[in-house]
């Protein structure tokens, strides 16, 4: 195969298919667009399969101008390949600690998709593992880099509302982030309200058939009786985003209570197209969660977040509200998961007033702008293995709370 020039990052890349996931769909084609061409080069390619390895990097190579390796089965081959600096992988949560730490032992870095493992045990061990071997991590939390949301920060160091004092999200199914100045937060009341919509076809009170894994405990899935943090569930995956993007945004808790409820105990399996497939599975997680707690910044943040609705018309997908003693910020979205601005951004409204954008974003552009900030080599705000452990213990104190019906100091 033909290298990559030396200056370079060599990318081999785990779970890239030729046609279908998130990885085919926005990581590899966000790594590979032209602002990056100086910085990447996708050298090699992974999958279970030796026909959809071959796919894979039959279409890559067309897409990129040079031979890539194609590797299928165990992903010790693709680590070992000397000509791949680093390691991006994208497969079902129950695999990442497998796949990553070989990435590790061969001492070379990697991007690992969030959750990152499928409990906080494991993501500490990945952890502890690169810390101790010093290789670089990057984690699929890329929702920090939204377009809009690096207009809202503009916005706030600006000055223009004030002081801020409170905040309101109403959204369909995942709130994302806003970066504020430390000086410009205090007395802060964050409020988000989050839905899940049961046309998404995750979770309850329907899913995919091809996500089903989701659902079953031999994938890490565990009632919330009986193990606090394992974990591939809505809370993790869905709510686990916005959390990164609050607290990347406006700083860690320092204290949470929650509450949570299991409204729909069977789920309905379903096919691409939505149909039901004829088969159910016993819902073993819950659909909704009140979340409360207190920032070590002293923002006072409650969420709420809910799944299953009907997202008929005047049913609001996404409202993120930030007012200022001097004025407000809303982001809003009526798309089915516009509360997941990492996917799909939302509009911006200064005191009630439209901002249009030059180049509006997307989920390419938030992704590469991600891959971008690693490449510089520097600190930056991708996020890393450690903000990773971070999100897991919070997200083992809102289990532990849900549970125990107490406030958790963290």
């Amino acid at each position: 195969m033909t290298s990559a020039p030396e200056n370079k990052i060599k990318v081999g890349f785990v779970g890239l298919s030729a046609t279908t996931g998130w990885a085919a769909t926005t990581l590899a084609p966000a790594l590979i667009q032209p602002n990056l061409r100086e910085n990447y080069d996708l050298v090699a390619v992974s999958t279970t399969s030796e026909a959809s390895a071959k796919a894979s990097a039959d279409k890559y190579s067309q897409d990129i101008g040079h031979p890539i390796a194609a590797y299928f089965g165990d992903a010790s081959n693709i680590v070992s390949d000397p000509d791949v600096d680093l390691v991006a992988v994208s497969v079902k949560a129950p695999h990442h600690k497998e796949i990553v730490l070989k990435v590790i032992e061969a001492k070379k870095d990697f991007f690992v998709e969030w959750p990152a493992g499928t409990s906080t045990k494991e993501t500490e061990e990945i952890a502890a593992a690169a810390h101790k071997q010093g290789v670089r991590s990057f984690v699929g939390l890329q929702g920090r880099h939204a377009v809009v949301i690096q207009k809202v920060k503009e916005l706030l160091a600006s000055g223009v509302i004030g002081t801020i004092r409170s905040t309101n999200v109403v959204s369909s199914s995942l709130v994302e982030r806003l970066l504020t100045p430390q000086s410009m937060i205090h007395n802060f009341v964050l409020v988000q309200i989050a839905h899940l919509p049961k046309e998404a076809h995750f979770y309850s009170p329907f899913n995919k058939e091809n996500n089903a894994y989701l659902l079953e405990k031999k994938n890490g899935l565990r009632p919330l009786s009986m193990t606090i943090g394992i974990r591939v569930t809505m809370l993790t995956i869905v709510v686990g985003h916005q959390l990164d993007t609050l607290t990347h945004v406006l700083g860690d808790f320092s204290s949470v209570t929650a509450t949570n409820a299991q409204l729909y105990p069977t789920v309905i399996i379903v096919d691409d197209t939505g149909k039901p497939t004829g088969k159910t599975f016993k819902s073993q997680s819950p659909d909704h969660f009140a979340i409360t707690g207190v920032l070590k910044t002293g923002i006072l943040a409650n969420i709420f977040w809910r799944a299953g609705y009907s997202s008929n018309e005047g049913r609001r997908q996404y409202v993120w509200e930030i007012e200022g003693e001097e004025g407000s910020i809303r982001l809003q979205s009526d798309h089915l998961l516009g509360a997941l601005p990492s996917m799909f951004e939302s509009e911006l409204y200064l005191n009630g007033k439209k901002v249009e954008f030059e180049t509006p974003g997307n989920g390419i552009v938030t992704v590469s702008g991600a891959w971008k900030e690693f490449a510089s080599r520097t600190p930056g705000t991708y996020a890393t293995i450690e903000d990773a452990v971070k999100h897991h213990r919070l997200l083992d104190a809102i289990e532990a709370s849900a549970k125990e019906g107490k406030r958790i100091i963290l």
